[in-house]
């Protein structure tokens, strides 16, 4: 490791600090960001090391972008520089959602207001669309991976099968697929390379060798898994013994802690899960609104499963008991965010030092691989799921044995809806339009529809 020029905790929280403002676009553009500060501009790490993290931070449920924040400020700065990382890395996100959280909640029915969210879930639609693409081309290699995503599609979308479930068939499949030594599942996953400039190892701060701090540390492993657990877990059980489960605050706190545990696959993927449960299930917010708190994510920076907080927010909102409307909706969308983020960190601190006996062993790539597949189904129903409560004022379950299918009312189709979603699919798939842009040209068109009359 290389003594001179190397940062201090308080350069690091500036670079932090920079990397979470600055961190639009979702887990490809945030991933691409790191890479280029961290790598390219700054030196701390080289290409191996950076994907070596990557590639396990794909192994663990939750947001990866944020897993590699947390893992390489813990990298760099042992546990402290872990924490500033992972929190930097969210903190502008959690201020700038409860904003419009708060805006929405007032002025959601304004007609300005109104109409930028129309324009905006149209272009939703077209970036979940191109994430099924660009997912789909890196994961889908082989007939076996198609077959896997095909059905996923087919048990969520028609079947209802929980997102849970359809992840740990997959990962199933693939560990014994791989230790039957069948070849389509031994070509492994993970990234590829992920920047223009690829920096040696030999060439950083880190240099090649591990720093002393990485190695496993039964003693210290334990410590702060308990501190972790406790920070997670007591506030989610006091909340059970004080207002019972029935209560929305231990529904949320529940929810989105078994979602911090079995949600692999990325960003998409656990939305497809949070769409499912929160707008099905609970009831907490109307599939629009769902569509409209991912508008918000993807507008605002940090990381785009961040809308969780709007999810909680909203289903505090509608169930505030004794307590105001709004300050329930804050404590709701805040409780979300802790319970979300929290376990990160403790999959990052327990895990990272045994990173390399998960990156060696070919069962678990393969695995991982079979999973990934397997969220290109999850996704595309996500995307179904949008599309249909997009363009139509009303969907219908489908009245047949064993099916949990939904299917639109032809009637109700929206035309300045559907024009809209066209518009914005050919802007990204065929015009390669960038996230915000595409956003900004939606919410454009969206309340000059509205201002025209033609929505």
């Amino acid at each position: 490791m290389r003594s001179s020029d190397y940062p201090t905790l308080s350069e690091a929280f500036k670079v932090w600090a920079r990397i979470g403002l600055l961190s639009f676009g979702g887990p490809a553009g945030q991933i691409a960001l790191m890479h280029q500060i961290l790598v390219e501009e700054r030196k701390w790490l080289g290409e191996k090391r950076f994907l070596h993290a990557l590639n396990y931070c794909m192994l663990l449920p939750g947001p990866e972008a944020q897993q590699l924040a947390v893992y390489i400020g813990w990298l760099m700065h042992r546990t402290l520089g872990g924490v500033i990382a992972g929190v930097l890395f969210v903190l502008p996100g959690v201020v700038a959602i409860m904003a419009l959280s708060w805006v929405y909640a007032i002025w959601g029915n304004v007609g300005i207001v109104e109409a930028f969210f129309f324009g905006l879930k149209a272009a939703v639609l077209a970036i979940v669309a191109q994430a099924v693409y660009r997912i789909g081309k890196r994961a889908l290699k082989n007939s076996a991976m198609i077959s896997i995503a095909v059905a996923a599609f087919v048990a969520i979308f028609a079947f209802g099968v929980p997102f849970p479930v359809i992840i740990l068939v997959a990962g199933m499949i693939g560990y014994v697929a791989a230790r039957r030594n069948i070849a389509a599942f031994r070509s492994g996953g993970g990234h590829g390379k992920i920047g223009a400039v690829q920096v040696a190892d030999a060439d950083t701060l880190l240099g090649e060798e591990s720093p002393d701090h990485t190695q496993v540390n039964r003693a210290w492993a334990f410590r702060v898994s308990a501190i972790l657990l406790g920070l997670w877990l007591v506030p989610v059980g006091a909340l059970f013994l004080a207002l019972g489960p029935a209560h929305v605050f231990s529904q949320i706190a529940g929810f989105f802690s078994v979602m911090a545990v079995v949600t692999f696959g990325g960003a998409y993927a656990v939305l497809a899960y949070v769409a499912q449960e929160a707008v099905q299930n609970f009831g907490w917010l109307a599939a629009g609104e769902m569509l409209d708190g991912l508008s918000m994510a993807e507008t605002t920076p940090g990381p785009l499963i961040m809308v969780t907080q709007f999810v909680g927010f909203m289903g505090a909102l509608r169930d505030a008991g004794t307590l105001p409307p709004l300050m329930a909706a804050t404590l709701g969308g805040l409780l979300t965010t802790w319970v979300t983020f929290t376990p990160c960190f403790l999959w990052i601190f327990l895990g990272a030092p045994f990173i390399e006996r998960l990156r060696n062993n070919q069962n678990l790539t393969a695995a991982l691989s079979a999973i990934t597949a397997a969220v290109v189904g999850v996704i595309l129903n996500l995307a179904v799921w949008f599309g249909l409560h997009v363009v139509f004022a009303e969907v219908k379950p489908l009245d047949a044995p064993g099916l949990d299918l939904l299917i639109p009312v032809l009637s109700s189709v929206n035309l300045a809806a559907a024009a809209l979603t066209v518009t914005a699919l050919l802007a990204v798939l065929w015009r390669g339009m960038g996230t915000i842009q595409v956003l900004l040209l939606c919410a454009g068109l969206g309340v000059a529809a509205r201002l025209t009359g033609i929505a």
